[in-house]
Order: C-alpha cells, then structure tokens, then sequence
C-alpha cells in the first residue's frame, strides 16, 4: 500500500520538475515555429529564391517536407510531455545538424541553428541525468 507521504510527492513535483517541463514547452514553442517555417517554404508564402516547393531543389524538397510534418509532431510529443516528443525532436535535429553541418554546399551553413541543438541536446540530459539521480535517492 503506497502511505500517504509518496503519494504527496507524486501529487507535487518537485521544482526540477517543474523546470523540465518549462523547458520542454519553450522546446516545442520553438519546434512550433521551426515547423510553420518550413510550411510557410512549402507553400510559398515568402517571396526569396528558393521559397517554394516547386521552385526548390530535390535534396530540399525532401528536407523540407520531411521536417514540416517533423517539427509540429514533436512541438505536440514535447508540448504535452509524452516520452515520445524529445525522439520526434532528435530526428528533427539530427537531420538539421546533417543537413546544415554535413551538407553546407547543398544547404547553405548554419551554425548557429546546429549550435542551438547541441545546447539543447545538453540541457536536455542534464535534466534527465539530475532526474534520474533523484529519483535514485528518493528509491533507498
């Protein structure tokens, strides 16, 4: 039988739980906005080169197609918490980190979005790791 002191802690989380959660949302606002980016490319809201899907290159056709269903799905996984939204989120940035690091002459160099996802790639470990050593001493 579960007393009534665990119970509290299950009903309460803890303030590095709240903050992962925080962090998670601010994670999926972001994906949100990466994912209406690629749709307003898609479907040629933006008048630049290279800002429409039948006026773009195959290798970004796929990119972008790829990444604007990608993106919204992990802003909803991240968004409500599910085990599934950081998974969604680290294909969107492998794939980013492939494109914009191992492609540069097909993609164009951006650093700073494949410096975003490693940050965000650290912080999310080192929430899952402060999360799990917790949660270790909360089980002796």
């Amino acid at each position: 039988m579960i007393d009534s002191a665990s119970r509290l802690r299950e009903m309460h989380p803890s303030a590095i739980e709240n903050a992962f959660a925080l962090f998670l949302r601010v994670v999926a606002a972001y994906c949100l906005l990466f994912g209406i980016l690629y749709w307003v490319r898609l479907i040629g809201l933006y008048d630049g080169s290279l800002w429409r899907f039948d006026l773009m290159p195959i290798h970004w056709q796929v990119a972008a197609v790829t990444l604007s269903v990608f993106f919204p799905f992990a802003a909803i996984g991240l968004w409500m918490l599910s085990s599934w939204g950081p998974v969604i989120w680290f294909i969107c940035a492998v794939t980013e980190i492939v494109m914009y690091a191992g492609f540069p002459e097909l993609f164009g160099s951006r650093p700073l979005i494949i410096v975003s996802h490693i940050v965000v790639a650290l912080i999310y470990a080192a929430f899952r790791i402060v999360l799990h050593l917790k949660r270790r001493r909360a089980a002796h």
